[in-house]
């Protein structure tokens, strides 16, 4: 099984920033433009860009979506999106408008039956991210912290039809201390689906040891502040995995 990197763009206020363990307090600034940024990591070679819209996160409902439907119409990388996703609307506007896979977050845990009606009708172009604290699930841009454990409400959705997850631990998250290998592997063995790790990459050597477990069902990495911060860039990332494959 291909393992895919997801170069991360998160949007706040138009500009690409990057929260530290999703706080909206801690954030860094990387670049004016979402969509310039986008368009660099697909000359890179990513075939794939994670962009999240913060803003959308924190207020429910869409914000930057401009920069994302731009880059789906322009590059050639698939784009995936979430943040901001509340209603059928709004998983309507961006599949109209090009984009290859709509994230579901907050609204997966607030109202599950809405999620799953969803991923019913939408099939693989909806995503279940499941961002999780202590194993928990967080919300509304990970400033609450629910009481729903993150690999049951996977395995309900997995129940479901859904076939891919995005799993971010928080504590890991614009750490850059390496991600949490075991929890991404459990999710992915509890579900029997597809998970894409998010959260703490920080080298080379955390992306080949993620995809260690690619036969497992650990098909990517989204890569954010190690891209940003100069630790090693996209196309370094494709290269790394091409060649552990």
């Amino acid at each position: 099984m291909n393992f895919t990197i997801f170069p991360a763009i998160d949007m706040r206020g138009g500009k690409c920033v990057r929260l530290k363990q999703g706080n909206y307090d801690q954030e860094t600034v990387y670049g004016d433009s979402p969509f310039e940024m986008a368009r660099s990591f697909a000359s890179e070679g990513a075939s794939w860009i994670h962009m999240v819209d913060l803003d959308g996160a924190k207020d429910g409902k869409r914000v930057n979506d401009s920069f994302v439907v731009k880059a789906a119409n322009e590059l050639t990388a698939n784009i995936q999106i979430g943040g901001g996703v509340r209603a059928e609307a709004d998983i309507a506007h961006y599949l109209e408008n090009g984009i290859a896979r709509v994230i579901l977050g907050s609204i997966a845990v607030s109202d599950p039956s809405f999620a799953i009606e969803m991923i019913r009708k939408y099939g693989a172009q909806i995503a279940v991210g499941l961002d999780a604290k202590n194993g928990y699930i967080a919300t509304e841009g990970w400033l609450h912290t629910s009481k729903v454990k993150a690999i049951e409400l996977g395995k309900r959705f997995a129940d479901a039809g859904a076939e891919t997850f995005i799993f971010t631990d928080i504590a890991t998250d614009g750490m850059l201390s390496g991600p949490n290998v075991e929890a991404v592997w459990q999710l992915a063995q509890e579900t029997g689906k597809h998970v894409i790790a998010s959260g703490g990459v920080s080298s080379l050597e955390d992306l080949a040891e993620l995809q260690k477990f690619r036969n497992d069902g650990v098909i990517g990495a989204i890569v954010g502040k190690a891209i940003y911060e100069g630790r090693f860039s996209v196309s370094e990332a494709l290269n790394e995995v091409n060649v552990s494959c």
